[in-house]
């Protein structure tokens, strides 16, 4: 019997990522920001302008990390520290893996359906763009 996935789709990726720079603009940063559906691959992408180079693929990496483990990128990060359960985890799925904030898992129902990443601030920042973009997604979802 065929195995269905829920999943998000492109109308949900574009209003997360209207969303998020919504967030970035009023903090007044130019972000890169990444959804992945359900299988981790890349739905939609944006990069303001003037947004780092550096990170169009730290927002892919997060989205696509948060995915891959359905956790937030910086839970991963203090999992992930000398001495703890996940030390080394970094080196995994061809070092693409990122272990700083700024990706988070989109949930529904209870089941991951894809992920956010966005990159170009501090921390704090990246992940308030990104629990924007899910906010986002929330709101238009009721």
């Amino acid at each position: 019997m065929p195995r269905t996935t829920i999943t998000l789709d492109y109308a949900d990726a574009q209003q997360m990522i209207r969303g998020a720079q919504a967030a970035a603009n009023a903090i007044g940063v130019a972000y890169c920001i990444a959804v992945v559906d359900a299988g981790g691959h890349l739905l939609a992408f944006a990069r303001q302008d003037g947004a780092l180079i550096g990170c169009v693929d730290l927002a892919i990496n997060k989205a696509r990390t948060a995915r891959l483990f359905d956790r937030r990128t910086d839970d991963l990060g203090r999992m992930a520290q000398p001495g703890a359960d996940l030390y080394g985890i970094e080196q995994s799925n061809r070092g693409d893996v990122i272990l700083i904030g700024g990706g988070l898992p989109v949930v529904h129902n209870g089941t991951v359906i894809g992920a956010i990443g966005a990159s170009a601030g501090t921390i704090v920042e990246d992940i308030a763009v990104a629990e924007a973009a899910l906010t986002a997604r929330l709101v238009t979802s009721a």
